[in-house]
């Protein structure tokens, strides 16, 4: 038997189940997604779970069950079951989908905090962090930075100079799976019943740094490649994990890319600490690029706004917009082909 409390079950989620017509069956969580099936957390203990028709054919992928997702399900053998609901997701961490302008996929649902993981080697990279950032705050989870790997040799000055816009807004560890003391504070961050996703591209560590946190191994890991200097790619799939007295963590494959999917680009200018300057502008809808009076512009020219960051922010502004444009389009012909198909349907009544 599972305590779902343990894993971030709540009176809000209870509230939430009320409203389904399915509100008499068992509820879980999802801790991993396969091909064709889910593996779900529940009181009656680990089960691996269908879609119905109806949810597997009438929802866009991006809403289907994904890691953290609470469903409810109809057990139809001591270890099987079927998913027939899935309560509103809150705080959920998307990415755009590889390929598509406009698509996006869901990594991890009802997260607390994500800890966008770096290691203070060759890996480490200040843009992919921002990255990671933006669509965290979208959601409106706790972002902290891990740096991994403190025991190699690294330039603190360089990394806290690279990190300087960030650091007031979220906290940073640095920390080293050989030498368990860095792993402290980041361990009484982690409180019972919240859920901390682990994001971050291949070779940082991830899988590591969690076994460490949970005194076991939980995950597969692999060393770093001696000819390229890269961590190997371990993990597959997004998995949840129960941490020993603590709370819930999830794991995710290593990214080379992380596309936006936030149609809010107010959000960077918060975030790359734009927006004390922008209300200074001549101009109200003023775009901080070429316009006379702009004051990020002058920020950038007398040293208070590094031009690095002022170029990152710009670009990923400009990707937010096509990602919002984009899904507008998309939305827009969904729209005009419901209506033609509601139109067909009058038709052939008459």
């Amino acid at each position: 038997m599972n305590n779902l409390s343990l894993y971030g079950w709540s009176n809000e989620l209870f509230r939430l189940k009320q409203n389904s017509l399915h509100k008499h069956l068992f509820h879980g969580r999802v801790s991993a997604v396969n091909k064709t099936n889910y593996e779900v957390v529940s009181e009656r203990g680990l089960l691996l779970c269908e879609l119905t028709g109806n949810l597997l054919y009438g929802r866009p992928s991006f809403e289907l069950p994904c890691t953290g997702d609470w469903i409810i399900f109809q057990p139809f053998d001591q270890d099987k079951g079927l998913i027939v609901d899935i309560l509103p997701r809150v705080h959920t961490l998307y990415r755009r989908k590889s390929g598509t302008a406009s698509d996006k996929q869901a990594i991890a649902a009802h997260v607390d905090k994500a800890f966008i993981v770096q290691s203070l080697d060759a890996n480490f990279n200040v843009r992919r962090i921002e990255r990671f950032m933006v669509q965290v705050l979208e959601e409106s989870i706790q972002p902290i930075v891990v740096l991994t790997k403190s025991d190699l040799e690294f330039s603190g000055h360089y990394v806290n100079q690279s990190l300087a816009h960030l650091s007031f807004q979220m906290p940073v560890f640095f920390t080293s799976i050989h030498y368990p003391e860095t792993l402290l504070p980041l361990r009484k961050s982690i409180v019972q019943g919240q859920t901390i996703v682990f994001v971050g591209s291949s070779g940082v560590g991830k899988s590591s740094l969690i076994n460490s946190l949970c005194d076991r191994a939980v995950f597969a890991t692999s060393e770093t490649s001696s000819a390229s200097g890269k961590g190997r790619h371990t993990s597959t799939r997004r998995e949840m994990v129960l941490m020993n007295g603590s709370g819930v963590l999830i794991d995710t494959p290593g990214v080379r890319e992380f596309g936006l999917a936030t149609d809010d680009p107010g959000i960077l200018t918060a975030m790359f600490d734009v927006a004390d300057f922008a209300s200074s502008c001549r101009f109200a809808d003023c775009r901080h690029v070429d316009e006379p009076g702009c004051a990020v512009i002058a920020a950038v020219n007398n040293g208070q706004l590094a031009p690095e960051v002022y170029n990152s922010y710009l670009k990923l502004r400009k990707e937010s917009w096509h990602f919002s444009a984009s899904e507008h389009e998309k939305r827009k012909r969904e729209r005009s082909f419901s209506k033609m198909t509601e139109e067909a349907k009058q038709v052939k009544k008459r």
